[in-house]
């Protein structure tokens, strides 16, 4: 059975099943035991001197251990890779966490408030309808992006190696990728790879999602936009989610009881946002990733 083939069954069996609790409470999930790794490391190697060497070796040592991983794992065969790629996908998990904000905010802003905290690290406190619902739009975005696009390519690239180090460096990334003084230089290395292994995913992501709802007329303005994220990747996929849903998003927003004022991506869209377009960015993520699966199964075919 080919590489395509088994992204196909594990973009299908993900979409089928998600996450599902009963098994996560009694097994560690993978990205939870990379994430123990790396807490473990950032106690042992983010002291004293040369943190940036140390923060390098870190990296190396976890895309080592992702390859050593993946190379045994798929002597195997092709079970336990569709497994492991079935667990490391997170499209149906993705849509479930954003429909909750919307379903929590159609009973009232405090639900969605407590929701949205569920999947964004910006302060909720004084979220207002439509400051719930960007960030939900966003988080679907970037999430669809480094959740599902990212991983299924890397798969196709490298097979279970190939998604074992992506998925090992994007939660160092999630994890120490910060510019925070305690950070900046351990952090350097899981940041910097993680930029240049979702470089061309969100591109494609952003290019799925202008497909699907006739955004790529647009695409020089989506492009404009995804230039003034603090991201290098992050914005592409916002970027054309916004105009796919005619909408503002991004814009002032609060970290640690500090207010900053990002630029507002798609300025000209609505502002005045609501649980409908939640339900809306749901249906879009579906349907991006309708097109993905179909992209994996005609790769099946001619492979």
């Amino acid at each position: 059975m080919n590489t395509a083939t088994i992204l196909c069954l594990a973009l299908c069996l993900d979409a089928l099943l998600g996450e599902p609790k009963w098994l996560w409470q009694r097994v560690m999930h993978p990205a939870v035991a990379i994430g123990k790794i790396i807490d473990w490391a950032d106690t042992q190697f983010n002291t004293g001197t040369a943190r940036r060497l140390r923060g390098v070796g870190v990296i190396l040592a976890l895309v080592l251990a992702a390859w050593f991983i993946g190379k045994t794992l798929s002597v195997f065969g092709w079970l336990p890779q569709l497994i492991v790629v079935a667990i490391l996908l997170a499209q149906r998990s993705l849509v479930d966490h954003v429909r909750a904000v919307g379903d929590a905010l159609r009973l009232s802003v405090e639900d969605g408030r407590s929701a949205v905290a569920m999947i964004v690290s910006r302060d909720t406190a004084q979220m207002d309808a439509s400051d719930v619902t960007r960030s939900a739009i966003e988080s679907a975005a970037e999430n669809f992006s480094d959740g599902v696009l990212a991983p299924a390519f890397w798969f196709l690239i490298g097979g279970l190696p190939g998604i074992l180090i992506y998925k090992a460096v994007n939660t160092a990334d999630s994890m120490i990728g910060y510019r925070s003084e305690k950070y900046r230089d351990f952090g350097w290395a899981a940041a910097r790879l993680d930029d240049v292994l979702n470089w061309l995913p969100a591109r494609l992501s952003a290019f799925l999602i202008g497909a699907t709802h006739s955004v790529l007329s647009e695409w020089r303005a989506v492009r404009a936009d995804a230039r003034k994220h603090k991201s290098p990747n992050a914005g592409w996929p916002e970027s054309a989610l916004a105009r796919a849903l005619n909408v503002a998003i991004a814009g002032p927003r609060v970290y640690d009881g500090e207010k900053r004022d990002f630029p507002f991506v798609n300025v000209r869209g609505r502002m005045d946002l609501g649980p409908h377009d939640i339900t809306a960015t749901c249906a879009a993520l579906w349907r991006s990733w309708g097109v993905a699966l179909g992209f994996s199964v005609l790769l099946a075919i001619v492979l």
